[in-house]
């Protein structure tokens, strides 16, 4: 088995004011199925922590190729595992809808120790998973971002107990939706976001405060929305947008709702 695959439907909940897919749940069905393929391999977060250990996701990057699919409407999810060195397992995945790719990307995750929180090599996964070398956004590039202009929104958020995942750390969705909150609502009307970047650099918890930055840079198509923790980044996020398309509207497209 090269690529692993899963169905899914888009939900009310994963779905935006339009009906269709919010860009970060297109981040969360990838997550959900490469979740399912570790299930299969007895490596999900349930089955390492019996060892003392536990996945840290600390990269994503995804682009979005077309329109995304609305409410109701069946979408495919792909996985595999493109690359493994010494320390790191980088992660493929596209998003189908009606046989066509409308979202791909790529990811890096560690394996660590729950004492140290240091990662642990990769030769406890090695064996038990397939690489396969498919490049979703072609070669593997280190992390970059665009030097900062001008501060154009700040926002602080006290974490709560729906940003906790199973790890007793904050999700790395919440960071996303924060980031998103710092974008202008009119700048979000006229612009469509068609890659997202982020990288997380420090763990953070429950009841910390985070303060979220969004700033303006070269290019008037790229925004960077840094989110600290008594001054200290946790986590960076680039977003590139670009004037929204016309989209196809609700009542002309033949929702397919299943019973």
């Amino acid at each position: 088995m090269c690529k692993y695959t899963e169905k899914y439907l888009i939900t009310n909940d994963t779905m935006d004011i339009n009906y269709r897919l919010r860009p970060i749940s297109a981040i969360m069905y990838f997550q959900d199925c490469i979740a399912r393929y570790l299930t299969t391999k007895n490596l999900a977060a349930f089955d390492v922590i019996k060892d003392n250990l536990y996945w840290i996701l600390s990269e994503i990057n995804i682009q979005f190729e077309k329109e995304l699919p609305f409410w109701s409407e069946p979408i495919e999810v792909s996985t595999w595992i493109s690359e493994v060195s010494k320390l790191k397992v980088i992660v493929d995945f596209e998003l189908k809808h009606r046989n066509q790719i409308f979202a791909k990307g790529n990811s890096n995750w560690f394996i660590l120790n729950t004492e140290t929180k240091r990662p642990v090599t990769t030769e406890y996964v090695k064996d038990k998973v397939e690489i396969y070398p498919d490049f979703a956004l072609g070669e593997h590039k280190k992390f970059h971002l665009e030097t900062l202009k001008e501060k154009i929104k700040e926002t602080t958020h006290i974490t709560n107990l729906s940003d906790i995942d199973f790890n007793y750390h904050v999700n790395n969705k919440s960071y996303i939706n924060l980031a998103e909150v710092t974008v202008d609502d009119d700048f979000k009307k006229t612009h469509t976001l068609k890659k997202l970047s982020v990288k997380y650099n420090k763990e953070t918890f429950l009841g910390d405060v985070l303060i979220c930055s969004t700033y303006t840079t070269e290019s008037s198509d790229i925004l960077i929305h840094k989110i600290e923790k008594e001054g200290v980044s946790v986590c960076d996020i680039s977003s590139y947008w670009t004037d929204k398309i016309k989209e196809t509207p609700v009542s002309d497209f033949n929702l397919s709702v299943r019973s």
